[in-house]
């Protein structure tokens, strides 16, 4: 079958996908068909920083404890094909063996993880949308005989880009993105070698709202989520000149509210490196304003105009602000309009910004729903 009439097979699932973890159940599904695989990590990533976020799908790939080894070698050791890079190859995908010369071991993540699993080959793919990246997918074969071809690679690449389109919009934050109700900032501290070893109240209480998912055991008396163990296992990579990003990602809790998870390693007596603090808080204002905008496609020109709508300022008042002509304001306004699907600026300010600010949220947690779920349309599109 031509490679068109897989991904169109594979794509007609991923679009009555309803959010971003059953997008992941039915293209994994869809794509076993055409290219047979015996395990699976798909992960959504945060879009500014590539750091793994919720929802993360792992199909028959051992425990949480397993994920959190894969990704600390991912970000800490030296590694062939990491996402960092395949995220800016011309083709967003890659195979282990085949980067490797059919020599997998010279990879560390294979040397102290993949062989031990049984895995012969994986086949790694970014979910980008321009540089920005929405989800990491890895395939796994056991089986030495069937390493990934070409031909599989063209199709995970194929997938790309429609792929990260149906994320950027489950992505949109709903109208219940607001604050947490939580007092003040979490804080979650862990010692040198990564192990986690004190937590505030308003942590736990961060914590208890995040989905459900991988998670390693810790002496802390709770399980911690992957996304969280990865953010801070970002900031020792940063501390020990490995990656020049922050450590830093957006995870939306149970009830759609969106919080900010940021970490960086201390310096401890001597100048030897210190412990890891990492805080949890509700996204600020101006992490929403990003996240909608690479939610809803918009440049930066156009998400600060968008911006400037919302304080009332007129056409000319903007055109003033920012030293372009009204028309080319308007011109702007129209490609907003168009990708937020409104027809007044008053839909617009509700649409991008009066929705995802609401009161807090009530102390008891609320039952859990999908993850990444899409924000329902209000009002008429354009």
């Amino acid at each position: 079958m031509p490679v068109a009439r897989r991904l169109a097979e594979v794509l007609s699932g991923a679009e009555r996908a309803a959010d971003a973890l059953d997008l992941f159940t039915r293209t994994s599904a869809g794509l076993r068909r055409f290219m047979p695989f015996d395990s699976a990590v798909w992960a959504a990533t945060d879009p500014e920083t590539g750091l793994i976020t919720a929802p993360m799908l792992v199909e028959d790939l051992g425990s949480g404890e397993g994920c959190a080894a894969y990704w600390e070698s991912e970000l800490l050791e030296e590694n062939v094909i990491p996402f960092r890079d395949i995220a800016r190859a011309a083709v967003p995908v890659a195979g282990l063996r085949a980067a490797t010369g059919d020599l997998p071991a010279r990879s560390a993540r294979f040397r102290r993880l993949l062989a031990d699993l049984g895995v012969a080959d994986e086949l790694r793919a970014v979910l980008r949308i321009g540089d920005r990246p929405w989800a990491v997918v890895s395939l796994f074969r056991m089986s030495r005989d069937a390493p990934f071809g070409p031909a599989e690679t063209a199709l995970l690449a194929g997938l790309s880009g429609p792929l990260a389109a149906r994320l950027r919009r489950f992505a949109r934050p709903s109208a219940s993105g607001g604050g947490t109700g939580a007092p003040a900032p979490g804080l979650v501290l862990f010692d040198p070698s990564g192990e986690p070893t004190s937590l505030n109240e308003e942590a736990r209480q961060y914590l208890s709202r995040l989905p459900g998912g991988p998670s390693i055991s810790s002496p802390l008396g709770l399980r911690l989520p992957i996304w969280v163990v990865a953010t801070a296992l970002q900031a020792r990579a940063v501390a020990r000149g490995r990656d020049r990003g922050g450590a830093r990602v957006r995870i939306r809790t149970v009830d759609g509210r969106w919080l900010t998870c940021h970490a960086s390693c201390l310096s401890g007596p001597a100048g030897r490196p210190g412990p890891v603090a990492l805080v949890i808080e509700p996204a600020a204002a101006a992490d929403l304003a990003v996240l909608i905008a690479e939610a809803y496609g918009l440049t930066p020109r156009e998400l600060e105009i968008a911006q400037l709508v919302t304080r009332g300022l007129s056409t000319a008042e903007i055109a003033a602000t920012l030293f372009i002509s009204p028309h080319t304001v308007r011109d702007h306004l129209k490609a907003v309009f168009g990708k937020a699907e409104v027809s007044s600026r008053g839909e617009l300010v509700a649409r991008l910004f009066s929705e995802h600010h609401s009161p807090a949220a009530p102390t008891t947690p609320p039952a859990p729903v999908s993850w990444w779920r899409s924000a329902k349309a209000s009002g008429s599109p354009s």
